[in-house]
């Protein structure tokens, strides 16, 4: 049984409960955050998201669903798709999380996300050392790339996204959406 919502937690606290039905908890400034499992359009675009990441940038490990501790004690998220280092993914510890956000977070949107929450999503992310936050738009088919500047641009099919802070290439946004 989680515990009251007056109470913080902290990660270790986090960790001796367990998931409920349909989905599962994620920790956020000390309270539990109910995540429901992804539809298959989210989960395809991840999917996607990965494959390509993970073809388009050697010497990073990407994946899906990278659990993470943005800031310590009372945070514990995971990103939709997740790129980080090989070097500092090898040095995380295997029965932990990773200590900071990843240097890439992508989000998938869905219909229950709100602005505020992406928002603070992100904002936690660049808190965490994130490099890019990127926000991916199913129906619209468009990928808003952030950096913790404050710099926002936004993608859509047609375009192709650099990848200069992590790799020399591109990301094709068509191919983000193909089946």
């Amino acid at each position: 049984m989680p515990p009251t919502e007056t109470t913080l937690l902290t990660v270790e606290e986090y960790a001796k409960i367990k998931d409920p039905p349909g989905g599962r908890y994620e920790l956020h400034h000390g309270k539990l955050v109910f995540v429901s499992y992804p539809v298959s359009e989210h989960a395809h675009i991840q999917r996607q998201l990965m494959l390509i990441l993970d073809r388009l940038c050697p010497g990073w490990f990407v994946s899906i669903g990278i659990g993470f501790r943005p800031l310590a004690e009372y945070e514990l998220w995971a990103a939709d798709v997740g790129m980080v280092s090989d070097q500092r993914w090898r040095a995380a510890p295997r029965d932990g999380w990773l200590a900071g956000a990843p240097d890439l977070v992508v989000e998938v949107l869905s219909p229950s996300d709100t602005q505020m929450e992406l928002n603070d999503r992100e904002h936690t992310c660049f808190q965490g050392g994130s490099r890019e936050f990127w926000v991916v738009y199913p129906k619209p088919q468009i990928i808003i790339v952030s950096t913790p500047d404050g710099t926002s641009r936004k993608y859509r099919i047609g375009d192709e996204i650099p990848l200069d802070r992590f790799v020399h290439g591109r990301l094709a946004v068509a191919e983000v959406f193909t089946d």
